[in-house]
């Protein structure tokens, strides 16, 4: 596959965590590169002179305009499919790749098979349970893709690996025509990303790619209509199996959870009659109901590789997850308060409102084009109080009015980053010994903070300073 790059003009479209690999692996088999680039600042340039040491062409501040000759496009998989430079290309019989798919076609006929995950929420972290699971069973592996670490680097690099364990977004998917993973699982669908997708239909469409061509297992969610459907619709290799996870009880072909056990009925023999004990729900880091789903999706595929219960067992007890993410920060005069800052969308913020009782719950940011509606009403009842931060917070103020105008609200009218040690004040303010103060605050955090980890580290600063 590599020697087909050989003299072949092919054009990278954007700089960053994707097109810099991309145009350093392409220039390495032969090909000539140019890269396209919308911006032209400071990390731009210095990114564009490491890249034409090694003899690529680099046009910073035009990503629009396809270069002459172009035979290829790989694209960072934030471009939108909508960019003139695209249109361009398919007018001209131009294809175009993202990394992922530029990483598939580059392996080589022994490669480590891929187990693959997608959704709205819970990707990274489902990935990394998956690792540390196939680790336990002594595979060779690494958590690789959105996650972090490039997929490019995974399949050229020199390391040998038994299986890959890939978080996949839905931009990566929509550029990824020819992926087969060895199993896959989308583990939820909420309308996200809809400016880029253009629908919530095409936003679906393009997390179903995941499937597509898979040979041994679709894994989906039980509690998530959306996610069987696009099994349904995908064209899998014979023999195939959907595999369904759940919090209840399984049904034959399902992982599920049995009196505090994470239980197998898919991957035991006889499994009309049998279920195979893998885990305890304590096991699971933290073990709040949205992450026990991801335990699951994560055994699933493992068992889907052949990995035994023990190993899930391990891999799950060994997982610490990252930070921000429904993390216990302290308890401060018996009350709890736990960082969920990753929570930046409603699906997410569902997810970790339902983990607790009686909550004081810290929310606001960009929204993002979202509504509150349906998430405040479905929180209503464990609310004890609301501190309200961020530009768009009055769309969540009015939800709070309309669907719980009992709970007391502070909404706080400034966007500074001190903003969240009074956020913080006010809720100590208004929690009671036994509740727990979240942040969660489904929204983005760019009108106050560079990004969600400078947000959660602010939030965990100011509960320390409670604490002192």
């Amino acid at each position: 596959m590599p020697s087909e790059f050989t003299g072949k003009h092919v054009t990278v479209a954007g700089l960053g965590v994707s097109g810099v690999p991309a145009a350093k692996v392409l220039s390495g088999l032969g090909a000539h590169v140019t890269v396209v680039n919308d911006g032209d600042d400071e990390r731009a340039r210095t990114q564009a002179a490491e890249l034409e040491a090694l003899g690529v062409t680099v046009r910073l501040g035009d990503g629009d305009t396809l270069p002459e000759g172009t035979e290829l496009i790989v694209t960072a998989p934030g471009w939108k499919p909508t960019k003139p430079l695209f249109t361009a290309a398919e007018q001209a019989g131009v294809p175009v790749w993202g990394d992922v798919e530029l990483a598939w076609r580059l392996r080589g006929p022994d490669a480590a098979p891929w187990l693959a995950v997608t959704g709205t929420n819970g990707k990274t972290t489902t990935v990394q349970m998956l690792a540390s699971i196939l680790k336990a069973a002594g595979l060779r592996t690494a958590a690789v893709g959105n996650i972090g670490v490039s997929l490019l680097d995974a399949v050229t690099g020199e390391e040998e690996y038994d299986v890959l364990a890939v978080e996949l977004s839905s931009y990566q998917l929509h550029w990824a025509p020819s992926l087969r993973a060895h199993s896959a699982a989308v583990l939820n669908l909420a309308p996200d990303h809809l400016d880029w997708h253009g629908s919530m239909e095409a936003y679906a469409a393009d997390k179903g790619r995941i499937y597509e061509g898979n040979r041994v297992a679709c894994v989906y969610n039980v509690a998530d209509k959306a996610t069987e459907d696009l099994v349904r619709e995908a064209d899998v290799e014979e023999g195939c199996r959907a595999i369904g996870f759940t919090l209840g009880a399984p049904a034959p072909s399902q992982l599920g959870v049995v009196d505090g056990i994470l239980v197998d009925r898919a991957f035991v023999e006889m499994r009309q009659k049998n279920a195979q004990e893998l885990a305890e729900v304590a096991d699971v880091n933290p073990p709040a109901p949205h992450n026990i789903a991801n335990a699951l999706a994560a055994a699933a595929l493992a068992r889907a590789f052949g990995v035994p219960a023990a190993a899930v067992r391990d891999g799950l007890r060994a997982f610490t997850p990252d930070a921000h993410r429904i993390a216990h920060v302290a308890d401060v005069d018996e009350v709890a308060y736990v960082d969920d800052s990753k929570a930046t969308n409603t699906h997410a913020a569902e997810a970790s409102l339902a983990a607790y009782e009686s909550i004081v719950w810290i929310a606001g940011g960009l929204a993002k084009g979202a509504t509150f509606d349906e998430l405040v009403a479905g929180a209503a009842k464990r609310l004890r109080g609301a501190v309200l931060i961020g530009a768009d917070r009055a769309l969540i103020r009015e939800a709070l009015a309309r669907h719980a105008p009992e709970v007391p609200v502070v909404d706080l009218d400034r966007t500074d980053t001190g903003a969240m040690l009074q956020a913080v004040q006010e809720a100590r303010r208004l929690a009671r010994p036994g509740d727990t103060v979240l942040l969660a605050p489904a929204c983005a955090s760019m009108d106050m903070f560079t990004n969600y980890n400078k947000r959660g580290d602010a939030f965990a600063q100011a509960v320390r300073e409670l604490g002192a």
